[in-house]
């Protein structure tokens, strides 16, 4: 039996409409009524559920108002159930293999060194079936996209509305000999796609200045016309970056990375010599958190610098720094060698991105 996720649509103060899919192939939805609740099966593709309501959406707005809409597909989040007519895509298709691709922690954080490096047979098999079901998933986003272009071109909005495309999180399949997970500090794990489209961006451009996802909101607003030298929040509008011509603005040279780490109180039956403390530990044992995989990083991406300092919340105050010009896999652990006096400076740089509020956060120097 896969998992639930409760979603529930505000459609008016007296209607509402609660679905409980399950992550990709069935939902069920019930009436508003809490006495006698009438409760309907209907078997369906949850992708195709959000694509269809969108497209309801916007054929019922009111032409004369603008409007929002987000929309959150579960793909390619486990269990990786691709629509039926997808489910035979990619046969052949494994995990890119460049990089750090089955390469040993050797100098990183505990929980980095203790995967078997080569990766065994069975992990290979297994994080190669997860990068390809995950495609699979993707297509039915893909149908999302393409209907939802044809869809605002088709009413004459196409021209009118800002597309961001984007995700939560990144994603390993094998970096480090770790199978497949989302919760490590390097550049698989925390870059995320980001795509946008709209009036005053000009088309076949990339933007190197970093952009998080606490952006996003303040994006929006600025796209819809609040001013937002009224709000005090952490992130700031990127719209300057990429319409020029409608803001002026400056990007940030440096920003904040956090994780708090999560593991079990008890051990993991499948792999009782391990013991307590750690989680994801599929497959072949090998963890891909634990409680102590805590961590705050600085990272610094300018004209000058490309580097990232992280320290972790553990018994041994455990650092590691990587200079992503020369070494953009992040292979070598370079804490040993940098200067004391620039490591200083970061710690001290970390504290204040931790402890600042809202505007304070763009005069950390």
């Amino acid at each position: 039996m896969l998992p639930t996720l409760r979603i529930t649509f505000m459609q008016s103060l007296n209607s509402r409409k609660e679905l409980v899919p399950t992550l990709c192939i069935s939902f069920m939805w019930s009436n508003s009524r809490r006495v006698d609740e009438v409760v309907y099966s209907v078997p369906a593709y949850f992708s195709s559920i959000q694509t269809n309501r969108s497209l309801h959406f916007l054929d019922d707005r009111s032409p004369q108002h603008p409007f929002f809409m987000m929309l959150s597909p579960p793909a390619p989040h486990s269990p990786w159930t691709a629509a039926p007519q997808y489910q035979k895509e990619f046969g052949d298709v494994k995990a890119p293999r460049g990089g750090s691709f089955d390469k040993p922690g050797k100098d990183k954080h505990w929980l980095l060194r203790q995967p078997v490096s080569p990766m065994p047979k069975t992990s290979l098999t297994f994080l190669d079936n997860a990068y390809r079901k995950r495609w699979q998933t993707l297509l039915s986003v893909d149908d999302m996209v393409e209907l939802l272009v044809k869809k605002l071109e088709s009413i004459k909005e196409l021209d009118n509305t800002y597309i961001i495309y984007t995700s939560d999180n990144g994603y390993h399949t094998g970096q480090f000999s770790l199978p497949i997970d989302k919760r490590q500090l390097y550049e698989f794990d925390i870059r995320v796609p980001l795509i946008v489209r709209g009036p005053g961006i000009k088309p076949n451009q990339t933007l190197q200045a970093p952009v998080l996802n606490i952006d996003l909101a303040p994006t929006i607003l600025d796209i819809s016309g609040v001013n937002l030298t009224t709000l005090n929040v952490d992130g700031q509008s990127f719209l300057s970056q990429m319409a020029p011509t409608l803001r002026n603005g400056t990007a940030r040279p440096f920003f904040l990375v956090e994780y708090t780490g999560e593991g079990h109180e008890k051990t993991d039956p499948e792999c009782p010599k391990l013991g307590p403390g750690l989680s994801q530990c599929f497959p072949d044992c090998v963890c891909e958190d634990a409680y102590n995989n805590t961590y705050a990083c600085v990272r610094t991406l300018d004209k000058e610098h490309d580097l990232q300092y992280c320290e972790f919340a553990d018994s041994e105050s455990f650092v590691e720094v990587y200079n992503l010009t020369s070494d953009p896999h992040q292979l070598e652990n370079i804490v040993k060698s940098v200067d004391p006096a620039v490591l200083q400076a970061m710690n001290q740089r970390l504290i204040k991105l931790q402890s600042c509020q809202g505007n304070s956060c763009r005069d950390v120097k």
